[in-house]
């Protein structure tokens, strides 16, 4: 589906209307081609004093290949480095971030561009340390380039040594959600609460959650909170090709969200089995086709489904190191005309299915240790959503999934996960009405809707062997949409 608003925002016509009507100004998002450099420029890195995480950090991205500055940004930028082909213009839907002189150059000029900040905040233990992330970003407010990323990496306040820790760390969310909404141009804004029992394997845990939201992968990712824990995490002999080796399942893989993961997948590695229901065989049978996975056709709420799901995997693969529970369905209506049917067929594929595969598939040991388990819930969920009462249920029981499967499963290695995409351009919110589809678009930090490749790269991320420290997050893969937590 073609957002013709954004790409008329493009031409000069229309990049002239913008500016003097005040409109919302999508940005081009930079999106990952295999073989992009991580970012389109240094890394200015800083820390808070006592900060525990600044030298590993350093040495992942420097190890990464990336320009890894501190102090406070006045060098130069690297020899021959030319952003032009990155986008501009704000981000802010109501297109009133203020545009930055000398083709978006930070003020006071000679200072130079950053790919990312990325700010140690560990060491911050109560209210008045706050004061040093102010210290840090003020003067770089304009100094990102257009699809640049911000990143803040906390303790997890839960383990903070005093309730002033707590509330201090605690903040950081605030700091982040704010700079995703204010930076404009693409740049986007984390927050990674890093846990302190996993310091000494810090390099390790952390690498693939900073490569990720560092990337074009997380071009439609913002404001997001994500935690690393302590699970195991392999890092790869090839980062262009993490899953390699890996068998993976994704359901509903026939068109959309689910075909754009299968493609992603296999992009970076994994040998993928793409379900989806027989009536869809000939689509599912051309993704398989491109991508040289396999086919298996089975409607996930017959009463056999799991156990021939289990037997296929047992005989074909032996075992399946990644689950991707995408397959799902709405059928809308207000609570108050819904008849049972609707309410019945939404929560079985969308949310007892995954539960009964779930409970075979650990029943006969085919997700070995190391395995992981994504499942697709949706900002409905977390929302909610008029005429949808129905579809946000399953969708909140599956961050609810989440919550109480990722300690069950530490143990024994397999980190459980969601994803929650927003306003996603595919064909069934191509048929959204006109006003309802533009206000999903535009209310959000990026301004648009984004695509199936967004919620395929996030997922890919939580599926990686490196990921295994991230366990029970839900990851909004929405531009940092305006409703919702």
């Amino acid at each position: 589906m073609t957002d013709r608003y954004a790409s008329f925002v493009q031409s000069g016509a229309g990049r002239a209307l913008v500016k003097r009507l005040g409109l919302p100004d999508p940005p081009r998002l930079r999106r990952h081609t295999p073989g992009d450099p991580l970012l389109p420029g240094p890394v200015l890195l800083g820390a808070a004093t006592g900060g525990r995480l600044g030298d590993p950090v350093a040495a992942i991205l420097t190890a990464a290949g990336v320009d890894v500055r501190t102090g406070t940004g006045t060098t130069p930028p690297a020899a021959g480095h030319d952003d032009s082909a990155a986008a501009d213009g704000p981000a802010d839907p109501g297109g009133r971030n203020e545009r930055a002189g000398n083709g978006g150059a930070p003020a006071g000029g000679g200072t130079a561009r950053f790919g990312a900040l990325v700010y140690d905040a560990t060491g911050v233990t109560d209210s008045t340390g706050l004061r040093q992330l102010y210290d840090f970003f003020h003067p770089q407010a304009r100094a990102v380039l257009p699809s640049g990323r911000v990143i803040v990496l906390g303790t997890p306040p839960a383990e903070c040594g005093s309730p002033r820790e707590a509330t201090a760390q605690r903040a950081l969310e605030g700091l982040t959600r704010s700079i995703g909404k204010e930076f404009g141009r693409g740049v986007t804004a984390q927050l990674v609460y890093v846990t302190r029992a996993g310091d000494a394997g810090t390099p390790t845990s952390l690498e693939a959650t900073l490569r990720f939201l560092l990337s074009g992968r997380s071009a439609y990712v913002s404001g997001q909170v994500v935690r690393v824990g302590t699970g195991p995490a392999a890092v790869p002999a090839d980062w262009n090709r993490p899953l390699a080796g890996q068998v993976v399942l994704v359901t509903g893989a026939a068109r959309g969200i689910g075909a754009a993961v299968a493609r992603v997948l296999a992009r970076d590695g994994a040998q993928v089995v793409a379900l989806d229901v027989p009536s869809a065989g000939d689509a599912l049978a051309a993704v398989v086709n491109e991508i040289g996975g396999t086919a298996v056709q089975l409607d996930l709420t017959g009463p056999d489904a799991p156990t021939r799901l289990a037997d296929h995997l047992a005989d074909r693969h032996g075992r399946v190191d990644v689950v991707v529970h995408n397959a799902g369905i709405t059928r809308d209506r207000t609570l108050g005309r819904m008849d049972a049917d609707r309410w019945d067929s939404v929560l079985d594929v969308n949310l007892s299915s995954q539960e009964r595969i779930n409970d075979v598939l650990w029943e006969r040991e085919l997700i070995p240790e190391g395995g992981r388990l994504v499942a697709v819930s949706s900002i409905a969920g977390i929302a909610g959503n008029r005429g949808q009462t129905n579809y946000a249920t399953s969708k909140a029981g599956v961050i609810g999934l989440v919550d109480s499967l990722a300690p069950a499963l530490a143990g024994r290695g397999i980190s459980v996960n969601a994803v929650a995409p927003g306003f996603i351009e595919t064909r069934l919110t191509a048929r959204v009405p006109l006003v309802i589809r533009e206000a999903g678009r535009r209310m959000n930090s990026l301004a648009q809707g984004g695509l199936p490749v967004d919620v395929a790269e996030t997922i890919g991320w939580l599926a990686w062997p490196a990921s295994g420290a991230v366990s029970g997050n839900v990851v909004r893969v929405c531009g940092q949409s305006l409703l919702g937590a």
